[in-house]
């Protein structure tokens, strides 16, 4: 699910992404490795259990410099380092949050599950036009945690 997302993305050297759950760290260091070291992550993680264990992966990994990891609702993004070029949301959500494509850079693109906390979900990508205007298209069905903050589902 990694890589499609992230082919997805359409990730390209330099860009600057905003992941929404970082989980592990995993994911964060994979977009990291393809944008190059001109890029940068801001991933945000809600559970601080996951922030402490994503930090000491993306530390031991040397990922470090590219990716900051900020505990947060990442429901409502990271606006403190909007616009991205990318965003990538690793929960489902039961809509688009509006925070999200209002801090995606215009040409940008935006990667989320959406649907029912459990299901149907289906994967979603979002291009966002220089004028401001979002394409929508769906990728397939997938099934992913539920997003948890104000943008998503109740905890």
């Amino acid at each position: 699910m990694v890589a499609i997302m992230n082919e997805a993305l359409e990730l390209r050297i330099g860009n600057k992404v905003l992941e929404v759950g970082a989980g592990s760290g995993y994911h964060a260091a994979t977009v990291a490795e393809l944008i190059g070291s001109q890029g940068h992550v801001y991933t945000v993680e809600l559970v601080p259990e996951l922030v402490r264990i994503a930090r000491s992966n993306l530390e031991r990994a040397g990922y470090s410099d590219r990716v900051t990891l900020v505990e947060g609702d990442g429901s409502l993004g990271y606006p403190d380092r909007a616009p991205y070029d990318r965003i990538v949301v690793t929960a489902a959500a039961p809509k688009i949050p509006q925070p999200l494509v209002g801090q995606l850079r215009s040409g940008g693109i935006l990667v989320i599950p959406v649907g029912g906390r459990l299901f149907p979900q289906e994967l979603v990508r979002v291009r966002k036009d220089e004028k401001g205007q979002i394409e929508r298209a769906s990728l397939g069905g997938v099934a992913f945690v539920p997003l948890i903050g104000k943008e998503g589902f109740d905890s």
